[in-house]
This record gives C-alpha cells, structure tokens and sequence, in this order.
C-alpha cells in the first residue's frame, strides 16, 4: 500500500513539474536574444519550429508504449492478456486514423506558440482553460452528449474568469512595456490561443469518434501523432514557412528553421531551453496518462490549477529574484484582476466536473453510462477523451 501511495505521489508531482516546465521553457524561448543565420541578434520566434519540437517529444511516448507492449507480453501470454482486459491490440501500428487529429494537434499548438509571443505565461496558461467550453459545446453537437445545469452554469464561470484574464492582460501597461509589444498585438495573441483552444477541443471529438472505438492505448495516440507531425512538419509544414514572406499579412506564417537552429548554436540557454521542452512534453504525457489511470476528477482539476500557479509563481521569481530578462512582472493595477480571473476559472471547471455543486440548481449526478460528460482523457475507461489538460503544448 505504502509503495503504491509513493508511485501516486511522483506521479502527481512529476506531471506538475513537467507540466509548468513545457510552459516556462517554451516561454523563455521566446524570450531569448541571439544572432541568428545572418549574425544579427534578435529574440527566439519561431513558433512553428518550437511545434516541430513539441512532435519530437510527443513521438518519444512510443518507446514507451513499446516497453509496455514488450513488458506486458513477457509477463504472460500476449494473447490471453488481451482477451482478458476486453481489448484488442491495433492491426497496425501506421494506419491513417492519426492523420485528422495530428493536423488539429498542429494547428492548435502552433497558433497558441504564436500567442505565446504576446502573452505573459501565466495568462497564456490560464486562457488554455478555454477547452472546457469549446469541448463541451462540441461533445453536445457531436457526440450527442447531455449537459446538466451544472456543466452549463461551470462554463459560464469558465467565460468570465476568461474575460477577467484577457482584459488584464490587455489593459496592463506594464506587462505590455516589459515584454516590448503593443496593445493590439496582446489582444492579437489573446484570440489565437482562445482559437487554439478550439482546434484542440475539435481534435479530442475527433479522436473520441475515429480512434476510441479502435481501443488504442492513449500512450501509443500520442506517440503516433507524434510520429505523423514530425513527418509533417519536416517535409511539408517548415518548408512552406521557410518560403512565406517575413512581412505583410502572411508574416505569422513565416518561419525560417535555419535561423532557429543557427540561434540555438550560438546561445546554448536556448538549445537548453529546447531539449527541455522537448523532454517536458514527452515526460509530462507519460505522466498525464499514468496519473489519469489512477486518479479523479478531483485530482486532475486540482493538480492542473496547482500547475498553473506554479507557472505564475515562478515567473514573478525569475523576474524579480533572478533576471529581468525573463518572467513576468506583476502589475499593481490589473494583476489582481488577473488574480480574479484565475479564481473563476477554477470555480468553473470544479463546477463543470460536478466537484462542487450548487444544490438548488444541481442536477443529481446521474448513472454510470448515462452520457454525462466528466472531461477525461482515460482513452481505455468509460469516460470520454475530451480533456485538455493531459495535452502538451
């Protein structure tokens, strides 16, 4: 018992670690300032290569899905035990049923990454809290799912603490000077991870439709989409980028791989930076699915928050304790604004998850199969796949 408690715990606490370091990482990226290909300095943006990245650590899962194949079939009969567990092992291990939700997975991540330029990151974590509402909404007109008062009055809440972040984040003057953008270009980011957030809650419908029904194991979904957007991203997605004009309208989707990998060269924190997040992303999927397996709702709400604080905090330390150069400060005006918004954020989704309820509006959780929607991403249980939380990015 005791050892089992220990193994819980390092699951929690990793998944928490590596969690708010796939943010912190990827910010300070950002942040950073070197010469690049043509010896001119200038700071670290290139968020389609940083998706590119983000693949590589998602393709790593696969060696652990590998392990837990082999382990699995060495422990007993590999047919027996999967007719005893009522699953069926994938037919084959390339099949094209990843290539819808690796395109969504893409697009989602790379257009929160060019957010992330604009944005603080513990707004730009917070407003990844967007999910519940777009996952809900679409998992009622796809999935035929029925939302109780509960769910709708926790998205509302959900709204809110959304607005209350957004408008802090674009009304504070401080965080715009320090981060050297405008106004505009904050509210810019703003509606790119809020789009973000869309395209992934549309790509967790897609795979509770075309990949559950398969009863492949979560560790090898994310392992092959890995695997197909690295694919992507290599023969297709950067060599396009690299081509698009660095100004005008099309300059987001400009994005030159020789440049990043000529920054990194000459400034090695940045090459660290990108091996973390790298190894971030991958560790953290390990431990969000290992931690779903043998958690709650309860759990997974909370430790997601505690993420999110973690950011925060240690933002405002790198700030003030270390370098200016990196974090984010916290201004006196509207950070408490900012304050508030997390709290909304939070009462929502505890809301959403049926974790607390209102008794006079409350509907009474119903039975086991009955279509509730609990945001999961247990791919192999009866709840549905739709969590955004488990997803890196």
């Amino acid at each position: 018992m005791a050892s089992i408690q220990l193994y819980t715990v390092i699951l929690v606490v990793g998944m928490l670690v590596t969690g708010s370091f796939n943010t912190l990482t990827k910010k300070a990226q950002n942040d950073s300032v070197a010469a690049g290909k043509y010896g001119e300095e200038h700071k670290f943006n290139h968020p389609w290569f940083q998706t590119l990245l983000m693949f590589y650590g998602e393709a790593l899962c696969l060696f652990v899905y590998e392990w837990q194949r082999r382990k699995r079939k060495s422990s007993s009969d590999g047919n027996t035990a999967i007719q005893e567990e009522g699953k069926e092992e994938p037919e084959r291990v390339l099949t094209g049923i990843f290539v819808l939700p690796t395109c969504c997975d893409l697009i989602g991540t790379t257009l929160s990454g060019i957010g992330l330029l604009y944005v603080p990151a513990s707004v730009w974590q917070m407003l990844r809290g967007a999910i519940i509402v777009f996952a809900g909404i679409l998992s009622v007109i796809f999935l035929k799912r029925r939302l109780y008062p509960t769910n709708w009055i926790g998205m509302a809440f959900v709204m809110v603490g959304l607005a209350m972040v957004g408008l802090s984040s674009v009304l504070g003057s401080s965080a715009a000077q320090d981060s050297g953008v405008t106004h505009a270009e904050m509210l810019l980011g703003i509606i790119l991870i809020l789009l973000a957030q869309l395209v992934s809650a549309s790509q967790m419908v897609i795979e509770e439709i075309f990949i559950k029904k398969h009863n492949v194991p979560p560790v090898q979904v994310v392992g092959m989409e890995g695997c197909f957007g690295v694919i992507f991203m290599s023969l297709l997605v950067l060599p396009i980028c690299y081509f698009m004009p660095a100004t005008g309208h099309f300059s987001s989707m400009h994005d030159d791989s020789i440049d990043a990998v000529a920054q990194m060269y000459n400034r090695w924190p940045i090459l660290l930076f990108g091996a973390l997040y790298l190894l971030s992303i991958a560790f953290y999927n390990f431990f969000g699915l290992s931690v779903t397996k043998s958690l709650t709702a309860v759990h997974r709400t909370l430790i997601d928050a505690c993420r999110t604080i973690l950011v925060w905090i240690i933002d405002l330390f790198i700030h003030y304790a270390i370098t200016t150069d990196y974090g984010e400060n916290f201004d006196m005006t509207y950070g408490f604004l900012q304050l508030g918004g997390f709290a909304m954020l939070l009462l929502g989704t505890l809301l959403y998850n049926e974790i607390i309820y209102i008794e006079c509006i409350a509907s009474p959780r119903p039975p086991p199969g009955s279509g509730y929607t609990e945001i999961s991403a247990d791919f192999e249980g009866s709840q549905p796949l739709l969590d955004g939380s488990l997803r890196f990015g």
